[in-house]
């Protein structure tokens, strides 16, 4: 069995540290580099359900998305509830390692998944890493539809394909006009949309769009727009990432056994579809 150290540096051969965003906080939160890893479980969020999932697992090695500690911290006490996290994982000798950022910048990367599992088709980075002399690292990616379709069947045709979550996809623009090519970016994308529009596409898909951003790209230009659930935008980059740990472990006859997590992280529960907008007015109906 490979020691963490030597799993954490093919991870960062995968998604070197470097590509990471200077406000990020990725790397190894907790864990013994000289202790031994046979089992990894992936996961998008790095919260209790997950830290115990990954016990009951009996896995040695947690690897997130997202930070658990992203601002930092003065404590990791077991009254708070990363301080939990922190707690149960050490307990039970399993080790916890993060990519974001960097996951999100490298080929392949967390878009590139997303693109996957919607069966488009990369053409090339939304916002090109200019470090990259290749040209295909950078965060979100362009990308061509399988076939022609309207933004209607293109929002149910992705939220088919992403995991199923209370909020499903959003869409906005006219639900008959023809997509061809659309920008994808798993996450938080709504600060992309100047790079979005220079790149001419018919559709945008990502997460967390705000009322403004959006509201002000409409105006811009005729740009459809699809808000998908962040954590079901992100989860495909599980798979990706376990295949290619299966891949390095092959490689070097480690015989890890990798699994995804199905733990559903996303916050929202429920959603309620609106109804006629009541008339307050007092006018007769």
């Amino acid at each position: 069995m490979p020691a963490l150290s030597e799993v954490i540096a093919a991870l960062d051969a995968l998604w070197p540290p470097a590509g990471a965003e200077s406000w990020d906080a990725v790397g190894t939160v907790c864990g013994d580099p000289e202790a031994e890893v046979s089992r990894v479980l992936v996961a998008v969020d790095p919260v209790r359900e997950v830290a115990e999932e990954a016990v009951a697992l009996g896995a040695d090695l947690l690897l997130t998305h997202h930070p658990l500690y992203l601002r930092g911290t003065t404590t990791v006490g077991a009254h708070t509830f990363k301080g939990r996290v922190v707690h149960t994982l050490i307990k039970h000798d399993v080790a916890l390692h993060v990519a974001h950022t960097n996951a999100d910048r490298a080929d392949p990367g967390v878009s590139d998944a997303l693109a996957g599992a919607l069966d488009l088709r990369v053409t090339g980075p939304l916002a090109p890493d200019p470090d990259d002399p290749a040209g295909r690292r950078g965060i979100g990616r362009l990308c061509e539809l399988p076939e022609p379709m309207s933004l209607a069947a293109f929002a149910q045709y992705a939220a088919e394909r992403l995991p199923a979550t209370a909020q499903g996809v959003r869409a906005a623009g006219d639900p008959d006009a023809v997509l061809r090519t659309v920008a994808v970016c798993g996450g938080s994308g709504d600060g992309l949309f100047d790079a979005v529009r220079a790149a001419g596409v018919d559709a945008y898909l990502t997460a967390d769009l705000r009322h403004h951003p959006a509201s002000e790209a409409r105006e811009h230009a005729p740009l459809a727009l699809l808000d998908a659930a962040h954590w079901a935008t992100e989860w495909p980059w599980c798979e990706q990432a376990a295949a290619q740990l299966d891949a390095i472990s092959d490689r070097y006859g480690w015989d890890l056994r990798t699994h995804v997590s199905r733990t559903v992280t996303d916050p929202w529960t429920a959603h309620a579809t609106s109804g006629p907008h009541p008339d307050h007015s007092g006018a007769p109906n």
